[in-house]
């Protein structure tokens, strides 16, 4: 019988693909190349337990099964200091979060604790100079758009690349 596998588990909200494109060009050009090897992405948890992989994964498929694509509002961009982040917004996706809050709260880091504050990060750990600079220029053309959350992706964490688990659609 295999070893039960404890590497931490992340999920995140899965974007539509126009969505999913724009960010990660802007990853692509910003982000630091030498750790830049995600796709941008939008994280609902950073820590949920791999021992309970099992358990998770049929949480977030009676979640993804009973909900409708997320409607989202990029709303503008905010400072993380060494970085840049875009900020998504809708209600539905913050009870979400609870509910999930409510479902793993044994299991979840402080970090998890915390309220949502939807982001997509474009650019992280550089000179916070370099970061300032690009959060003027992001801003300077900065429109607000809509965005679709599609789904639920959980992935395990191995120290580097993520690793798919598994994606949970929306039901359509």
């Amino acid at each position: 019988m295999p070893a039960p596998d404890a590497a931490p588990l992340i999920l995140t909200l899965t974007l539509d693909e126009a969505t999913q494109a724009h960010f990660d060009a802007l990853r692509l050009a910003h982000f630091p190349p030498k750790i830049n090897y995600l796709a941008a992405h939008l994280t609902l948890f950073h820590h949920l337990p791999g021992l309970a992989r099992e358990e998770v994964r049929e949480v977030l498929r009676a979640e993804s099964s009973a909900r409708r694509p997320l409607p989202l509002h990029v709303t503008g961009l905010r400072s993380l200091g060494r970085g840049v982040a875009y900020l998504l917004e809708n209600d539905d996706l913050r009870a979400l979060h609870r509910e999930l809050q409510q479902v793993f709260a044994a299991h979840l880091t402080p970090q998890d604790q915390q309220k949502l504050q939807p982001h997509v990060t474009v650019q992280n750990k550089v000179d916070p100079t370099a970061a300032r600079q690009l959060l003027a220029n992001l801003q300077a053309d900065f429109v607000p758009f809509t965005a679709q959350g599609t789904g639920l992706h959980l992935w395990a964490y191995r120290n580097g690349p993520w690793e798919s688990v598994a994606a949970f659609p929306f039901a359509t």
